[in-house]
């Protein structure tokens, strides 16, 4: 069975090797972005299987790369997961407007991070 890939996109470099390390436990291979606009590219060219994406980011944000990887026929059905610290209402809201399968707040909780990464790519124990 060919291993699933997930694309983890976050601005900043500590976040982005916590959630590989994290994931790294798992048979995915990972790619990374730094921010929605390189997430929308890296969409297109690597073919994930899963967005992991923060919210808050240069360029494009989490909201808009969402928005734009819907908006193209290529990643229209692409799974992905917000995380962020703006966990409100209303921020989950626009998440779900923009598109996103699922949202998850920081400080990530490896353990539901896992969980919900298997859940949406049908990997689950």
């Amino acid at each position: 069975m060919a291993r699933k890939k997930i694309l983890l996109v976050d601005d900043s470099s500590t976040a982005l090797m916590m959630n590989r390390m994290l994931l790294s436990k798992e048979p995915y291979d990972v790619v990374t972005a730094r921010d929605g606009a390189e997430a929308v590219e890296k969409a297109l060219s690597e073919h994930p299987d899963l967005v992991v994406m923060d919210v808050v980011m240069p360029r494009m944000t989490g909201f808009e790369a969402c928005a734009a990887l819907r908006a193209n026929a290529a990643t229209r059905t692409l799974p992905v997961l917000l995380v962020t610290t703006r966990g409100e209402g209303e921020n989950v809201e626009r998440g779900f407007e923009a598109g996103c399968t699922d949202y998850i707040t920081k400080p990530v909780n490896g353990a539901e991070l896992i969980a919900k990464v298997r859940n949406v790519l049908g990997t689950g124990a």
